[in-house]
This record gives structure tokens, C-alpha cells and sequence, in this order.
């Protein structure tokens, strides 16, 4: 009788070519000393004992054998809970250079048991689309030349700040200032602002260093930059601080960290940049925010008013909001009451075919500073993976959209779009700002890309990393836990925001000079653009260029 071995197979048998990333270990450089283990995140790897097969041929004897040699070595984990994702922390800390992650060249059969536990993929970052954007396609076609010369970016003066706030026609300005009317708060900033990254989902070093960073761009260095804390409230000692003039407060349909904003009103030693009514983001248009158990430690749990180590849903909606309407009646000009309507108030929502119509509502309402258009490219910490990857408009046809029907109104300059959503997805950052300004936008937000830039993130759209929703970050940007985010030192995020603001204002120059622009950023200045994609150029109305 012959004997039949076997095997155990599970949904999850899995071999290490099937993985998206693979381990590479050369063992003739290993010295075994476990740094590689001791730091992966995932405990992808682990040291274990091997058996290997050494085949023997005597060639003086008919009989064939083998030897064994048993060793101590690395393996990478198969189990899903415990897959590689990519994030390179082995070949940081590995002192011989014996160990790297590369990405498997098979086919990722774990893609197909993903949806665990009847409950289907989440996920932080951004898209999966890697490969250049339609923004990194725009071309800056439009040089001045004799009759109107171009500008000396290192030697001219150049205005490159936008106005965040509701801007008056000259002829009502003139009116409200003689008869001693309201005049609807404005502020001076750069164009490119730190968009909405929460305190709970960002580290306290990945946020000190952020503040830190903000506030020498403005004191030191003259960039008037502003960043938005996003849903999660705002430390008590920001909001009792002067430091509290380069932030954006947002309110979002958690109202998470609200009630320790409005007992700090009274002794706010300034007022904030602007406040911010989330509406929509653009990476889960139609979801609330989600800040997972995993992120909810002591500190946030207290800063938010929520019971510790739970998951923070929020709902997709304002719960005591049935229309947009209502929205710009009540929430807009409630809040620019609580500030003494000193503050800009406007709305960000995601980016979608009602944009317009939105937009229409706050043209109305004296009270809206503006709007903020996310499209589907934007980050996010946490969020299904199929909302990431299939929902969502993309944002330069909805900024688009917009100008150009307050053009049609003629109120292109007095209220502000400001877009999100991708802008330096592949670290074209000042590229894709100005082309998307002259698009109509007054400004853009970035996240992801500061994230990348000034603290070194590892998430790419190629699904490296992207486990900020687990709180496993391995450079303790978006982990609450102090073992990981104690390896981020908060002055060299500052320091290296600094460097970031100092070399876009420097591109905008670039951008700005050839067209002979100085005194103002060219909004809505199309004809200076191009592309060589022809059904984008008449999507956009812009020139096709090839």
C-alpha cells in the first residue's frame, strides 16, 4: 500500500511569490544579530531554525544520498495578518546590508483574501494609480518676450500670497466703507496650504514639528503658510497660544475636539487663520472621517472627549443638516458669529458633479469665505480600499467647472476655491499648484505630499506601506504608539517644512516670471497653459499643445 502524504491548505496558504513584497536575504552577509525582526512592523519576518538539503554523489559507489545542515536564518511570514508591506525598515536598521524588501513580480494572490472576517479592506494613503497625472501633463507654454518682457524671478519683488475670505466688488467695498458697513474678514497667505491632517491621526512629534515648522515659515522667514488641523480638534495649549493665527480650525460631522474649542474662545489670545465645515473628502466622498481603535490612545481619547482604544466613526453627514442650504444658513453664519465675524468660514465638500450648485449657495451667503474642492486623488488615514480606488471625481474639471461659472456671474475674484486632491502625487508640487491656480483655483492644499517631503512617509500608490490606519507607522508619523513615533524627531520635521515652503516659493517665482507676472498670482490665467492631450484641452478649455 502506497502511502499518501497530506498537505493542510487553508484559504490563506500562501507561498512567498504569491506576497506583494519579498524579502531578500543573503545569508553570506547576515550575522544573525535580529535588528531586522526587532523593528519590522508587521513581524513579516522572523529568525528561525532551517533545514536545508545538501545532495551527495559518491562517484565510486551506485548509491546516492544526502546531508542536512541545520541553521538559524531568516523567514518570511506567509500568513495574511502578517504580510511585508514594503516599508524598507529591515534595510534601514540591518548593519550589513543583507536584507531588502522588492516587490513580487507574480501574481498578488493576496488580493483576493483581503476581505477578512466579513469585513472588507481598509486602509490609509492614497489611490492606487501610480504614473503621472493629468497636473504633471500641464505645460507652461505662454513666455513673455520683447513687447511684454519677461520678469528676473531671483532679482524682481513677486507677490506670491492669495487671499483666504470673501472678497468685496470695488463698488460695494466702497459702499460698506462709507457707511460704515461690514466688511467680510480676509487674510494674506501663501497658496499652499497644509491641508487637513488631524491631531490623532498625525503623531504629537509629526504635529509639533508641523506647528513648529508653520510658525518660523511666518516669523522668520516671511511665507505667510497656514495649515488646517483637521477633524480632530486642536490641543488646549495651541488654542490658548498666538500660534493659534497660522491655524485653520475644522469642523467635520464628529464634531470631534469642538467642545474644548468653544470653552477656549474667552481666552484665545488671536483668532485662528479661518474655520473650515467639512462637508466631503475627496479620498471617500459620501464617508465620515475614521480614526480606528488602534490610534485612539489616552491622550487622544481625552483631546476628542471619547472612551479610550475605541474606533471613531463619523457620520456622512451633519447630522442636523438636510440641505446645503441649511448648511450655508446655519452652520456658516453660526460660526462666524461664535468668532465675532472676524474669522473667514467656508466649506470644503468632495469633488462632484454638484459642485457648481454648491458653490451658487455660497455666492449668496455674505457670510461664506470661500470653498475647498477634494478631489479623488487626496490621502486619507483610514478608509476603504474601493472608496480610495473607485470613488471620487478628479479635481482639476471641478475646479474648472467652477471659475468658470463665476465667471459667467461675474464674481470670479471675490470668492476663493482652493483645490485638494493630488497636488505633488510625484513631487511636482509647485507644477501642479500653479497649473491648477491658473485653472481658477485661489490656492491649493497639500498632505500626503508634506507628509512625504518634510518627515520621509514610505506609502506609495504602488501599495507600499499605507498602514496608517493601523497605527503601525514605522517612521511615527501616523502611530500613536511612543516606541514608534519617539524615531521622529519634531525639529527635523520643522526644519525640513522650512526647507519644502522655501523652495516651492522659489518655483512659483520661476512659474510666475516668464509671464511677466509679479504683483499678483495668475487665477484663472488659461491662456498661459497647455496641454498635449486633446480631449483634456477641450475638457478643460485650455490649449492643445503638441
Amino acid at each position: 500500500m502506497v502511502s499518501v502524504r497530506t498537505v493542510s491548505a487553508t484559504p490563506s496558504s500562501l507561498i512567498p511569490a504569491d506576497l506583494p513584497w519579498i524579502i531578500e536575504h543573503r545569508e553570506d552577509r547576515c550575522t544573525l544579530c535580529g535588528q531586522c525582526t526587532a523593528v519590522c512592523p508587521k513581524n513579516a519576518i522572523k529568525l528561525a531554525h532551517l533545514r536545508q538539503r545538501l545532495p551527495k554523489l559518491d562517484v565510486f559507489s551506485k548509491k546516492r544520498g544526502s546531508d542536512y545542515r541545520t541553521f538559524t536564518g531568516i523567514r518570511q511570514e506567509t500568513d495574511h495578518d502578517k504580510l511585508c508591506i514594503g516599508c524598507g525598515m529591515c534595510s534601514l536598521v540591518c548593519p550589513n546590508e543583507a536584507i531588502t524588501p522588492v516587490p513580487g513580480t507574480n501574481e498578488h494572490r493576496t488580493l483576493f483574501f483581503n476581505n477578512r472576517k466579513g469585513e472588507p479592506l481598509k486602509r490609509g494613503g492614497r489611490r492606487n494609480a501610480p504614473g503621472a497625472t493629468l497636473l504633471d501633463r500641464i505645460m507652461f507654454h505662454r513666455i513673455s518676450m520683447l513687447t511684454d518682457p519677461a520678469l528676473d524671478a531671483g532679482r524682481h519683488e513677486f507677490t506670491t500670497t492669495t487671499t483666504l475670505g470673501r472678497v468685496l466688488s470695488p463698488e460695494e467695498f466702497l459702499e460698506r466703507t462709507m457707511n460704515g458697513g461690514w466688511i467680510p474678514p480676509t487674510r494674506e497667505i501663501f497658496p499652499f496650504v497644509i491641508g487637513s491632517m488631524s491631531f490623532g491621526a498625525l503623531s504629537p512629534n509629526m504635529w509639533l514639528g508641523l506647528l513648529q515648522g508653520v510658525a518660523y515659515c511666518n516669523e522668520v522667514l516671511g511665507i505667510p503658510v497656514v495649515m488646517c488641523t483637521g477633524e480632530g480638534g486642536c490641543p488646549p495649549w495651541v488654542l490658548r497660544s498666538p500660534y493659534l493665527k497660522y491655524i485653520i480650525l475644522q469642523i467635520a460631522s464628529g464634531y470631534f475636539g469642538w467642545d474644548e474649542i468653544i470653552r477656549a474662545i474667552p481666552d484665545m489670545q488671536c483668532d485662528p487663520a479661518a474655520i473650515e465645515i467639512k462637508y466631503g473628502q475627496g479620498a471617500k466622498p459620501g464617508d465620515g472621517g475614521l480614526l480606528m481603535w488602534y490610534k485612539v490612545s489616552k491622550l487622544i481619547a481625552r483631546l476628542r472627549g471619547v472612551p479610550e482604544g475605541v474606533d471613531l466613526p463619523s457620520p456622512p453627514v451633519h447630522q442636523t443638516l438636510y440641505s446645503i442650504e441649511e448648511s450655508v444658513m446655519k452652520m456658516i453664519q453660526t460660526l462666524s458669529t461664535a468668532f465675532g465675524h472676524r474669522v473667514p468660514v467656508y466649506p470644503k465638500i468632495s469633488a462632484s458633479k454638484s459642485a457648481k450648485s454648491v458653490l451658487n449657495n455660497l455666492v449668496r451667503n455674505r457670510y461664506a469665505g470661500g470653498l475647498v474642492i477634494d478631489g479623488i486623488d487626496g490621502g486619507t488615514g483610514a478608509a476603504y480600499n474601493v472608496s480610495m480606488d473607485a470613488t471620487g471625481h478628479p479635481v482639476a474639471s471641478c475646479v474648472r467647472d467652477c471659475y468658470l461659472d463665476l465667471a459667467a456671474q461675474g464674481k470670479q475674484n471675490e470668492i476663493p476655491i482652493f483645490a485638494a486632491g493630488g497636488i505633488g502625487k510625484n513631487g511636482n508640487v509647485a507644477q501642479n499648484g500653479m497649473a491648477l491656480v491658473m485653472l481658477g483655483a485661489s490656492g491649493v492644499h497639500i498632505g500626503k505630499y508634506i507628509m512625504q517631503a518634510a518627515a520621509g512617509c514610505l506609502g506609495n500608490e504602488m501599495n507600499r506601506c499605507n498602514a496608517c490606519n493601523v497605527g503601525i507607522c514605522p517612521k511615527g508619523i501616523t502611530s500613536q504608539n511612543a516606541k514608534l513615533y519617539r524615531r521622529l524627531d519634531p525639529d527635523k520635521v520643522a526644519e525640513r517644512v522650512a526647507d519644502v515652503y522655501m523652495s516651492i516659493n522659489t518655483e512659483v517665482k520661476k512659474i510666475m516670471a516668464p509671464l511677466g507676472r509679479s504683483q499678483n498670482l495668475p487665477i484663472g490665467m488659461s491662456d498661459a497653459i497647455g496641454i498635449a492631450d486633446k480631449a483634456a484641452a477641450d475638457r478643460l478649455k485650455i490649449q492643445y499643445i503638441c
